[in-house]
């Protein structure tokens, strides 16, 4: 197993790809706390994984910071620690997305997607260092990035903004806490079958998936694996990188 032993928190874990992290990291026998936005829905989540992985009962746990309160999230992520006994691996999946063409945004709108897609990111990224170089054991930080974040998108501006300023983030801070043995990297997806993809017309999917080489959209599972790697030491030499996984469709 490529996490045995390991605990990790997932950011955005209550469904999609980061649901799908959270299976694949307890199948590869981590401890695992998921981040949901409220109380009701990490415990569902938590339920949900346990009937369908019965030997995860007791290594899986949910909280629900306020990602972009530094007391929150600091106090949620201790109490994860003293749960598990240690912080090897963060997970920054948590992210909203919007379509608003940029003269109809309103600026409260923009602010929203900025504060969970980077500003939870850089504090939930704080919070987790200052425990991992405590510590002094090194660690796992894996940050969901996208591949509009190099290409842009048209419409919802925002998004990709963010995401681009994500790739920033995780090269910076990979500088900053390779002296302290904490490896920074992310995952860059590309069109993924998710609930937001399920629910656009087939008028905009096919043509998405005409221009993907591989001749398929990314299934959660494609992203996961790409987590699970980054996260284990089969990774240890890899840091500041932001991986493509999108079936070679870079445009």
């Amino acid at each position: 197993m490529l996490l045995e032993g390991k605990t990790a928190i997932v950011t955005g874990g209550t469904r999609g790809i980061g649901f799908t992290i959270v299976k694949k990291f307890l199948a590869e026998g981590a401890n695992v706390a998921l981040c949901g936005s409220r109380p009701e829905t990490a415990n569902a989540a938590v339920e949900k994984l346990v009937q369908e992985m019965p030997e995860a009962e007791g290594r899986v746990i949910g909280i629900s910071p306020a990602l972009t309160d530094p007391e929150s999230v600091a106090a949620e992520f201790a109490e994860v620690t003293r749960t598990f006994g240690k912080l090897d691996v963060l997970c920054n999946n948590a992210g909203v997305s919007s379509r608003t063409p940029l003269v109809d945004y309103t600026l409260d709108e923009f602010k929203k997607v900025v504060d969970l897609n980077l500003n939870a990111v850089f504090v939930c990224t704080q919070a987790a260092a200052r425990i991992m170089i405590e510590q002094g054991e090194g660690g796992a930080i894996v940050n969901t990035s996208s591949m509009v974040g190099k290409h842009g998108q048209p419409s919802g501006s925002a998004y990709p903004t963010t995401k681009f300023a994500v790739n920033g983030f995780t090269l910076s801070i990979a500088r900053e806490l390779a002296s302290e043995g904490i490896r920074v990297n992310a995952v860059a997806p590309g069109i993924t079958h998710t609930d937001m993809v399920d629910a656009l017309p087939e008028s905009i999917i096919q043509p998405l998936i005409a221009s993907i080489p591989l001749g398929r959209m990314g299934e959660p599972e494609d992203i996961a694996n790409a987590f699970v790697f980054l996260a284990s030491d089969k990774a240890s030499y890899i840091s500041g990188a932001v991986i493509p996984v999108d079936g070679l469709s870079r445009s």
